[in-house]
């Protein structure tokens, strides 16, 4: 009898990881097959490196190069600001932090990612905003608060995800160097942070795919302007804005044109994700 529920279980396992390929193979299938062609019918060069996005003109125009641009730096910004503080928190509350302090500051971090993405971007609208333009001028709409914000929405994933990593190097690692004559620190910082680079290194990817992938807070703080930006105090808009702010009213080839753009996002985060995977795998090989 327990042979077969080992058989049973093994059946409905391999039919859940099934389900969850089938699902990633129908959108991609979705996203290639109604948005090539409408790169074909544009251009492909004038679709990705065109500057102007224009789709009620006459004649229409449908250049996503801004776009991209603006989703690349937000990011860049994002992770610029957001993992140096994510990957010390982690460090602070799996070795430094007393247990009374961390009771309060672990559901606190927990709690952020369980805020809508709407209210951070009210929060971005009523107070980075505001600081960001009498601290630095323009209108506070742009890519230096967009980032900012997103650095924040990104921090509970890489804190939760680079702690476990570190709490899930063997204790054998610390004690060794500790009896070596290393301090605490540096103990911590040249042993067990090391051997735990490859949780981090997920927990890196996470939170750009969340930044890349937000929309509704961009949507709030980022400007929405579909030229190419000149400074980090420039409105932006972002690819995954651009097909929300668009989409509720698009017809024909101007539809397409939304879809192509997610394909190019989803491209894109394809493209991160493999390159984080060439450098874990030379950070293991060395």
């Amino acid at each position: 009898m327990r042979k077969y529920k080992e058989k049973i279980m093994q059946v409905v396992f391999l039919c859940a990881a099934l389900v969850s390929i089938a699902a990633v193979l129908l959108i991609c299938l979705f996203l290639f097959v109604n948005g090539i062609p409408a790169m074909a019918k544009i251009g492909v060069f004038d679709f990705l490196l065109g500057t102007k996005w224009a789709p009620n003109n006459e004649p229409a125009s449908y250049g996503i190069w801004p776009m991209i641009l603006g989703s690349i730096y937000i990011t860049v910004g994002a992770v610029v600001l957001g993992v140096p503080i994510g990957i010390m928190t982690a460090i602070c509350l799996s070795r430094f932090c007393p247990r009374r302090l961390y009771k309060i500051i672990k559901p606190a971090i927990d709690l952020l990612a369980g805020i809508p993405s709407v209210v951070y971007g009210f929060f971005g609208m009523v107070v980075l905003v505001p600081f960001i333009r009498n601290t630095f001028g323009g209108s506070g709409y742009g890519i230096l608060t967009a980032s900012v914000l997103l650095a924040i929405m990104i921090l509970p994933t890489i804190v939760s995800v680079s702690e476990s990593a570190i709490n899930a190097v063997s204790d054998s690692y610390y004690e060794g160097a500790l009896a070596l004559g290393s301090t605490k620190e540096r103990s911590v910082f040249r042993t067990v942070v090391p051997a735990a680079k490859s949780g981090i290194l997920a927990g890196v990817v996470l939170g750009i795919g969340r930044a890349i992938g937000e929309t509704m807070a961009v949507i709030l703080v980022a400007g929405n302007s579909t030229v190419i930006p000149n400074s980090i105090l420039s409105g932006v808009r972002t690819l995954t804005t651009n097909i929300v702010l668009e989409m509720g009213y698009a017809t024909d080839l101007h539809r397409e044109a939304l879809i192509a753009t997610g394909v190019v996002l989803f491209v894109l985060i394809l493209i991160i994700n493999l390159l984080f995977a060439v450098i874990k795998n030379k950070g293991a090989k060395s």
